[in-house]
């Protein structure tokens, strides 16, 4: 078993005005300024990604070889601002209806293939930043989803290949104005998905190599401290390699693009009554060996 260093958890920060690739150590308390310790390392994750597997043999050497160093380059979270782990995705691919009791919720019958929509990179905010409560909406709902990155160009991939091209995974929110998604636009999901910082991600990426089985993971939100989804990603009606191998069918996709799998049962706008995010609400998204993100609702 693998030690709280030797785990791969990249996230992204910047101090003193730099951004930063760094690694999550430990307890979490602490992170290694990767471009401190060697500066050919990209300062952020999609270039990082981008250099193929290089990078990561680096990165990988560094903790190996030089484990001793590693408090030399070693900075306290509590000192950094904390990024999204990634914030200039070429696209931003979601799955809805993936969760078997999320369609029974709707009364909706269960995909036979994977329902895509998309988000744009505007949509995308930190782990803890300020969630903005659009003033065009009065139906802001939550959404818990696993998320992965893309590691390499993916084009007609086989599902028996797919999960190659993944880098890692991490948590997102996939927040939703539900007037817009289902009641107005002429039945288009975009407005209702894509409006600005609906996109919550992090905190870190953990790389897939480094979770012992991705589709086995609890996956929680709670609104202001009380659960509303408590699921299993045993749970997607189609996994990450299914996700991949259907949209690189139509899609290219490249390194670093964001893939968001569903969510689970416990949405909003199911609930008699139904209930929403309004401003003060706190959001919070959890999926084991990941990690939490925490957003506070603002206008």
């Amino acid at each position: 078993m693998k030690t709280a260093c030797e785990i791969m958890r990249f996230v992204q920060f910047t101090r003193d005005g730099d951004q930063k690739l760094g690694l999550e150590i430990g307890d979490g308390k602490d992170l290694v300024d990767l471009n401190a310790w060697n500066s050919e390392i990209p300062t952020n994750l999609r270039s990082f990604v981008e250099g193929g597997d290089e990078n990561l043999k680096i990165v990988r050497s560094l903790l190996d070889n030089n484990r001793k160093e590693i408090e030399n380059y070693t900075v306290p979270r509590d000192s950094v601002k904390i990024q999204a782990p990634i914030t200039n995705p070429e696209k931003i691919v979601c799955i809805g209806m993936n969760y078997r009791d999320h369609c029974l919720e709707q009364n909706a019958p269960v995909p036979q293939e994977p329902v895509v929509f998309s988000k744009f990179p505007s949509c995308i905010i930190g782990p803890y930043d300020d969630l903005p409560y659009p003033k065009e909406t009065q139906k802001l709902d939550w959404e818990v989803e696993l998320a992965f990155i893309i590691g390499k160009e993916a084009k007609h991939v086989q599902i028996q290949h797919a999960m190659d091209y993944i880098f890692g995974f991490t948590v997102a929110l996939d927040v939703s104005a539900r007037d817009w998604q289902i009641g107005k636009n002429g039945g288009q999901v975009l407005l209702g998905k894509a409006m600005d910082g609906f996109c919550p991600l992090g905190p870190v990426v953990v790389t897939k190599e480094d979770i012992n089985d991705v589709h086995n993971l609890g996956i929680r939100c709670k609104v202001n401290n009380v659960l509303k989804q408590n699921g299993n990603t045993n749970q997607l009606v189609h996994n990450s390699a299914a996700i991949v191998a259907h949209i690189s069918r139509f899609i290219t996709l490249k390194p670093g693009d964001v893939i968001l799998t569903g969510t689970p049962p416990g949405v909003g706008f199911t609930r008699n009554p139904p209930e929403f995010l309004w401003p003060g609400d706190i959001v919070e998204c959890e999926i084991d060996n990941i990690g939490k993100i925490s957003n506070r609702v603002v206008l």
